[in-house]
């Protein structure tokens, strides 16, 4: 069932699905309406499920999941995935590994593989105040707190000295 991602409760589940590049425009578009498709359609054992999706910056999925109502199970879960996956295909991009960082760098949204963040790190190319977006996040709440932080407030201080 799918709602408006504003209106989910805050103890929602998130998944974070950051792109390797920006979608366009028209990209945003159809991602909406494939994205409503599988949302409107999502169940576990037959139940729907109430959730929500944004995309942030043309290069962030979040799917929210109610799980006051209904909670995720493998067989939901794995379809989301195999959702994500199609989506990776047909849009050649890379949503699904989380070996990489995204940052802020001004108004641009950068996107280093780990190994080359903890080098720029090292290099002091980037620094503890630099916005990270931490996708670990559990839930809305934690998604709007803590997702655009300094790097010293999320997994990415491990990196700075």
């Amino acid at each position: 069932m799918l709602v408006d991602f504003n209106t989910l409760p805050e103890e929602s589940r998130v998944w974070i699905y950051q792109a390797n590049r920006s979608f366009t425009d028209e990209e945003i578009v159809e991602l909406e309406s494939k994205l409503d498709m599988f949302i409107s359609n999502w169940t576990a054992h037959g139940s729907d499920l109430e959730s929500g999706y944004t995309i942030k910056y043309k290069r962030f999925i979040v799917i929210a999941l109610n799980q006051n109502l209904n909670k995720a199970t493998g067989c939901s879960i794995d379809a989301s995935v195999h959702f994500i996956q199609q989506l990776e295909k047909e849009y050649n991009v890379d949503l699904m590994d989380k070996m990489n960082v995204s940052y802020k760098q001004g108004d641009f949204i950068a996107y280093k593989t780990l190994i080359d963040f903890k080098k720029m790190a090292k290099d002091k190319a980037v620094s503890k105040n630099t916005i990270v977006f931490n996708n670990l996040v559990n839930n809305i709440a934690e998604f709007n707190e803590n997702w655009e932080v300094p790097a010293s407030e999320s997994w990415h201080s491990r990196f700075l000295k």
